[in-house]
């Protein structure tokens, strides 16, 4: 059974901070994207993603943060992605992400205190039970807001969502 590496997040003066350790992926990205849209809802303006210990990405991971970028924008405010390294921004850079999020960015309210922020971040519990039919809408949204991203996107993943629309049509059935 596959274990959710850790995400650590913490609110600061003008910015919040999300750092994933280890793998970002379907198994904590409900974590990130519950902080996230609790803090936007908030009135949060930046958002900060650490990648510094992240040591890879899959799509569902992406997704999310594309989702919680778009909706950054949608109230004037922006993501931006710190420690990145090459990989993982040729990651995000592969999928059009770069258009929604700044990506080491060399400017930003949070630049002076990254060391102080990483110091004084918390362990944020995954707010989504792997398996569930909320987990698997969670992963199907990630997925459209990819495709939506670019055209490109939506030849790479329109498999995956049409398989994810058939599980989550099989799950009402089985439900009702």
């Amino acid at each position: 059974m596959a274990i959710a590496c850790p995400i650590k997040v913490g609110k600061f003066e003008g910015f919040s901070w999300i750092r994933c350790e280890g793998k970002g992926s379907f198994l904590n990205s409900a974590a990130v994207k519950e902080f996230g849209e609790f803090r936007i809802k908030r009135g949060e303006l930046c958002l900060v993603v650490d990648l510094q210990a992240c040591t890879a990405m899959d799509s569902t991971f992406m997704g999310t943060l594309a989702g919680l970028a778009n909706r950054l924008r949608e109230t004037g405010g922006v993501l931006q992605v710190t420690g990145a390294d090459e990989k993982s921004r040729c990651s995000l850079e592969d999928l059009g992400l770069n258009f929604l999020m700044a990506i080491n960015p060399e400017e930003g309210i949070w630049k002076s205190l990254e060391d102080k922020a990483r110091d004084l971040l918390k362990p944020k519990i995954a707010g989504t039970k792997a398996g569930t039919v909320l987990h698997t809408r969670h992963i199907l949204e990630a997925h459209e807001i990819l495709s939506e991203a670019n055209e490109g996107n939506q030849r790479k993943f329109s498999d995956v969502v049409g398989y994810l629309e058939e599980e989550l049509a099989e799950k009402a059935e089985t439900s009702d």
